[in-house]
């Protein structure tokens, strides 16, 4: 009798009647799928509002990010049709082919190596001291910027545009990557170098105003470099000029330099 009613006791509790070992039978199906929402409900109470503002947190980044590529992706896409629109004396055989000399020259105009030649032989063949000093500055000015674009080119690498190499001139003087500009950060330079330094007529200023919009367009019109580079290389050229007035060389700070200079030497020391 004992064992009947060991074996037929808590039957309701969802054991099986009749196990004379007295021991619990596993819960039925029904039982584990009633079971399972209560431990989820149970998981869910003692995670906290943290944890749930922690989740929804990490889906707004998400979203973030998502939303992020889609705008970069689509501005680069209307970088690259612009830039190709743009690009009519790419060649000879383009819409525009026929005044790509022109272009050209109005190229080579903002190039480093014309530029460092004319501001040498100013320096070189000044007459007072301040013309000295405003084309020492203009030197360093112009390896500064030399030495910051080259910099960021290695860093953002980013190649140029497809164009044909039709003759000697581009397959030497274009370079590997293309952002920024540094025609573009060139010409921005020098042109506020000059209205500040050097520009006393009206004028004059619209002649560099000109000049620098010129040469940052001919980059464009021969498919050199992409709307983005010649916009960066530009603004990349204006704030250059703020250093450069920060850290301007007058005479007596550039004896002072090659003193400190001679001073480390061991012979000039002793």
């Amino acid at each position: 009798m004992t064992s009947r009613r060991n074996s037929c006791r808590g039957s309701s509790g969802g054991n099986v009647c009749g196990n004379s070992s007295g021991t619990a039978a596993p819960p039925s199906s029904s039982a584990r799928y009633e079971m399972a929402p209560c431990s989820a409900r149970h998981r869910s109470a003692s995670e906290g509002p943290a944890a749930r503002r922690r989740g929804s947190d990490d889906c707004a980044f998400g979203l973030k990010q998502t939303l992020c590529a889609i705008t970069l992706r689509f501005l680069l896409a209307v970088d690259l049709w612009l830039s190709k629109k743009l690009g009519v004396c790419a060649c000879e055989d383009s819409s525009w082919g026929g005044i790509r000399p022109l272009v050209r020259l109005v190229e080579v105009s903002g190039h480093e190596v014309p530029w460092f030649i004319g501001t040498l032989y100013s320096l070189l063949r000044g007459e007072t001291t301040g013309e000295r000093e405003i084309m020492f500055n203009l030197a360093f000015a112009l390896l500064l910027d030399l030495l910051l674009v080259r910099a960021v080119k290695r860093l953002v690498r980013r190649r140029n545009p497809p164009q044909p190499r039709s003759d000697i001139f581009s397959a030497f003087s274009v370079e590997r990557y293309s952002f920024p500009s540094g025609h573009a950060s060139r010409a921005g330079m020098c042109a506020r170098f000059i209205l500040v330094q050097l520009a006393d007529t009206t004028a004059m200023r619209v002649l560099v105003l000109g000049w620098a919009v010129s040469v940052s367009l001919s980059r464009l019109l021969l498919a050199r470099h992409y709307v983005t580079d010649v916009g960066f290389g530009l603004a990349m050229g204006y704030c250059q000029y703020s250093v450069v007035e920060k850290l301007w060389v007058t005479r007596d700070r550039l004896l002072d330099l090659l003193l400190m200079l001679l001073g480390q030497l061991p012979g000039w020391r002793s």
